[in-house]
């Protein structure tokens, strides 16, 4: 799969609520990652895909809850989302998207609605964006919060079960933390199965297969102190690449960090 790097990230203000950044991004004012916007709501990433692919994908999620926790799933053709928020638009309102034809990734737009199709099936899984809020709340430091960047992401050699055509290893974002804090953020991310839960992983990356921390797959590095381990947990963006294993003619799903974000409150997805 091509590596189209993130543009460099400029926060828009203002971007309180949910709402005002989906049309912010349906507007074109908005080319930001979504990490920091709309406080305390949930943060969805987005798989479009052919019907005829949709049950496979289905059973994908299914079979690999840790990086695609399912939130919702579209009726075929409609780009609306029930249930996720007002006046949803899955063909305007992520900041920016990438579009693959025959599971190569061709091009990243703004806009999807020049090749949105009737048969197109829509799936929103959980993004580890929603946790951060309860991770700050706890007084642990999200790293590229601060540094006002995309969070890094990274290809493993963990395997995820296969379903029909879909295949591939897993994703995962990392977060830096000093050891106390990283079994902190264990017990605070437990309580969201929803957005990916706890950390798959921690300490040596080669372990999984990273070789290099300062250079992601996607998103931007960040720096790690001298006291700090790295925190992996399993990223929305896996399903990526087992897109680019199906080949299906046409996939659209959102550019790493940046999401679709939903009304729903972070909080509903707490599991106790």
């Amino acid at each position: 799969m091509s590596n189209i790097r993130n543009p460099a990230p400029g926060a828009s203000p203002g971007l309180s609520t949910p709402y005002k950044v989906r049309l912010a991004a349906r507007s074109g004012a908005l080319s930001s990652p979504t990490a920091d916007l709309a406080p305390g709501h949930v943060q969805g990433n987005l798989v479009v895909l052919p019907r005829v692919l949709a049950e496979d994908f289905l059973l994908y999620c299914q079979r690999n809850p840790k990086p695609c926790p399912l939130l919702a799933v579209g009726e075929a053709g409609d780009p609306s989302l029930p249930g996720m928020g007002e006046d949803i638009d899955l063909r305007t309102d992520v900041p920016r998207y990438r579009v693959f034809r025959d599971g190569r990734l061709v091009d990243e737009v703004a806009d999807v609605r020049s090749c949105w199709r009737e048969d197109l099936v829509s799936f929103l899984i959980g993004c580890s964006f929603s946790f951060e809020q309860a991770m700050v709340e706890a007084g642990l430091p999200v790293r590229h919060v601060e540094q006002g960047c995309n969070v890094p992401m990274y290809r493993t050699n963990i395997p995820t079960a296969a379903a029909g055509p879909f295949r591939g290893p897993m994703v995962v974002s990392m977060r830096p933390l000093k050891a106390a804090q990283a079994i902190r953020a264990i017990q605070v991310t437990s309580r969201f199965p929803a957005v990916h839960g706890a950390p798959v992983h921690l300490g040596d990356a080669r372990q999984i297969g990273i070789r290099d921390l300062a250079s992601p797959d996607y998103g931007d590095p960040v720096p790690i102190g001298p006291d700090e381990i790295p925190v992996f947990w399993a990223c929305g963006v896996t399903p990526q690449v087992a897109v680019a294993e199906a080949r299906p003619d046409l996939c659209i799903t959102h550019a790493p960090g940046y999401m679709l974000v939903t009304d729903l409150r972070n909080s509903q997805l707490a599991s106790f």
